[in-house]
């Protein structure tokens, strides 16, 4: 089977989020099950074109409504994965930004859904000298790609392109390529006429577009799944997904996470290695090498609480500040924090580890390794996320064997059990529900409690926490079953030629 990832983000090239780190990743796993995944996404000017040595595969003209375009395509091989980067002036091959605004942005996006069916097209037909190949299934990936199960839909009376299946993978609702209707009329994208589109008003929603027009629709989490067909979290598109889970068309599959390259005993940014059988002293070690990095005491007694996260409101830093400020404030703990994104919450954390400096310490940057140092050297981790459609930290802090302190919600609620105040045969991390700072310090002096005066209690949490099994393999496994379900939809169609 054949699956054509079409998305704005892949790590390593390029990373917002969760997003780049699930299409980074995932086609590998599927490759180890025998699907030829492969990935599309766009050319940014910040990507190093001679580190991943990109180099030309094939080009050719895209006639749009308002001229004709001349796209590059370029590929390289990462991680045993063909990459496609598609280069087309003026959206895309240069500027030093990922995102820009929605004046610009909606367009490009809406352009790059238009080339993803054409690159595909002249895969097809062996553009560039290369080896002919054509998706069976077209997996898309949020807003920015999701105007293409469409494009696939109003192509589906040819019969080259009516067998082909169509998924939507959602991980945020909260960024839908709103008010697209005058840029999509400009590009020459035919009327919207899908009734419960029209109905609800969300024929210029390029999310909304792809939840009603793909033949199924992903998220990356159980919970989150269902939380999104409610209006705390469904951002105006929950009646559009009740549609679709009345159908048994909305699926939520947990994001796993790269377990060769995260893995403790042979990262090679950690200064120590462990494993689940030898970590005590290890992680020690580690932490004494993060408390003296971040110019704190080197006191082994004293809990580490870490934090590797955006600045943002979705990621409850304005519920946390407050709880660590009294915590700071009247127990002997430590902080380290790696992180930005608002400038009024960088600043309330930055507040906060001055007023505290020699206890708490601020990075307002983002650094790969001092990440992995934080994830390998901190007692505990905090998540206060309002909401949290899978998250990957807590996963990575599980697996080097810091135990998590999280909000019950979306992927939280899924990968972090919570503990069950005995001794220690249940749990791999603490749970809060109420979005108030209350609840946040509240968690925090219990799992602080454990970790002083129940040392054993924690330390088993901390070995359970680092076998659970986050690898990608069963959820490989549950999106073929949803390829094939895709394709199911489709076979009472033309028969395939033999090259597809």
């Amino acid at each position: 089977m054949n699956v054509l990832f079409a998305s704005a983000e892949a790590a390593p090239f390029a990373k917002a989020g969760g997003l780049g780190d699930v299409v980074g990743s995932l086609p590998k796993a599927l490759r180890k099950q025998g699907i030829d995944a492969r990935v599309l996404m766009p050319m940014y000017g910040f990507i190093d074109r001679a580190a991943y040595q990109i180099g030309p595969a094939f080009n050719y003209q895209f006639t749009k409504r308002n001229g004709t375009a001349d796209v590059y395509i370029g590929t390289t091989e990462y991680d045993g994965v063909p990459f496609y980067f598609l280069n087309s002036w003026p959206f895309f091959g240069e500027g030093g930004h990922l995102y820009t605004d929605w004046e610009w942005d909606v367009p490009r996006y809406i352009f790059f859904c238009q080339t993803i069916m054409a690159t595909a097209w002249q895969m097809r037909q062996g553009a560039g000298g290369q080896k002919p190949w054509f998706p069976d299934i077209l997996h898309v990936h949020d807003w920015h790609t999701g105007l293409a199960p469409f494009l696939l839909y109003e192509n589906r009376n040819n019969s080259d392109w009516a067998q082909m299946g169509s998924i939507l993978t959602i991980h945020n609702m909260a960024y839908q390529g709103w008010h697209a209707g005058g840029f999509l009329f400009e590009a020459g994208v035919p009327g919207r006429h899908q009734p419960d589109l029209v109905y609800q008003d969300k024929s210029d929603n390029l999310l909304a577009i792809g939840i009603m027009y793909s033949d199924l629709v992903s998220t990356v989490s159980p919970r989150y799944a269902v939380e999104i067909q409610y209006p705390r979290f469904g951002e105006g598109l929950e009646g559009l997904l009740r549609i679709r889970n009345a159908s048994g068309d909305l699926v939520g599959i947990l994001n796993g996470i790269d377990v060769e390259r995260w893995n403790p005993a042979t990262d090679k940014w950690i200064v120590n290695h462990f494993t689940a059988d030898n970590f005590v002293e290890a992680r020690a070690a580690n932490k004494a090498h993060l408390q003296q990095e971040a110019g704190l005491a080197v006191r082994p007694e004293v809990p580490l609480i870490g934090m590797v996260t955006r600045l943002t409101e979705q990621k409850g830093i304005d519920l946390a500040i407050p709880a660590l400020r009294r915590l700071m404030t009247d127990t002997d703990v430590q902080f380290v924090i790696l992180g930005s994104g608002d400038k009024a919450l960088e600043k309330a954390v930055w507040d906060l580890c001055n007023d505290f400096r020699w206890k708490a310490r601020a990075y307002m940057t983002y650094d790969a390794v001092l990440a992995q140092h934080i994830y390998s050297s901190s007692d505990l981790f905090l998540m206060p996320s309002r909401f949290e459609p899978c998250g990957t930290s807590q996963m990575l802090a599980m697996r080097y064997g810091a135990l998590p302190v999280v909000r019950e919600t979306g992927g939280l609620a899924d990968t972090v059990q919570n503990y069950d105040n005995g001794n220690g045969d249940v749990g791999t991390g603490f749970m809060f529900l109420w979005e108030e700072p209350a609840a946040v310090l509240n968690t925090l002096r219990w799992a602080i409690d454990t970790y002083k005066y129940r040392p054993d209690v924690f330390r088993r949490m901390q070995t359970r926490a680092m076998r659970v099994d986050f690898s990608w393999e069963p959820s490989a496994q549950q999106y073929i079953a949803l390829y094939e379900r895709a394709l199911a939809k489709h076979r009472g169609g033309p028969e395939l030629d033999d090259e597809d």
